[in-house]
């Protein structure tokens, strides 16, 4: 597989990096399935420098597993352990954003209310940009709630489910939901509405769970069947 060429601009490793990323999301390549730098190497048509730096970004972000003497592995998909993460984070996020209504400041709350605007995708969002954000989202929350273990936890949770939220645009209104309900959060914090925002934020991941669960009970299916 040559590298496209209208995309000389960028790096080798960065091209590389981001066809791997792109076959693990959509299940091209199969969760628990082993890749090796050769194999790969191989199949981009390059040499095993760029592709090892793209493997040891990706063990970063936690969609691969490098297990030493075995190899690369690609990020198993427990769905059941997955919805098990999600109920942790549903606990710790309730209670980051209760704290948040007490100690979030109004600058970093003006910022994501602007950034969270749904009149954004009426002008046209970057997808890959937007996932990143969504998680940024909920990690400033923790963050700005003041207290550091939490959103630690928060952190170790999102780790162990990346893979997994990162399926959860399928569409644009997927996209457009979520902009609303992050909007909608961020407006009963500057209330300082400390039950509603708790249960909204509820809300808001319960369903974030199970679209998850569904999209990728889905892409499993349809990667069987090729």
């Amino acid at each position: 597989m040559t590298l496209p060429f209208g995309e000389r601009s960028k790096s080798s490793s960065q091209l590389i990096y981001e066809q791997i990323r792109q076959k693990i999301l959509d299940f091209e390549f199969y969760p628990g399935s082993r890749v090796t730098e050769s194999e790969l190497a191989q199949q981009f048509e390059v040499s095993r420098t760029p592709v090892r730096a793209a493997l040891q970004r990706l063990e970063t972000e936690g969609l691969i597993s490098v297990l030493p003497k075995q190899g690369c592995f690609i990020r198993a998909v427990d769905i059941d352990l997955v919805s098990q993460y999600y109920d942790v984070r549903i606990t710790l996020e309730a209670a980051a954003v209760e704290l948040a209504c007490d100690h979030m400041s109004a600058e970093v709350l003006e910022g994501l209310a602007e950034l969270w605007d749904p009149k954004r995708v009426e002008q046209g969002i970057d997808l890959e940009a937007l996932q990143a954000e969504e998680e940024a989202f909920h990690m400033t929350i923790a963050l700005e709630s003041g207290n550091t273990i939490l959103a630690a936890y928060l952190r170790d949770i999102n780790d162990h489910i990346r893979i997994i939220r990162r399926l959860g645009f399928p569409d644009l209104q997927s996209v457009l939901d979520t902009c609303v309900e992050h909007s909608t959060i961020i407006s009963l914090i500057q209330q300082g509405n400390k039950t509603s925002a708790k249960q909204y934020m509820s809300k808001h991941i319960k369903k974030s769970q199970a679209l998850a669960k569904s999209v990728t009970a889905y892409q499993l299916q349809k990667s069987l069947r090729k």
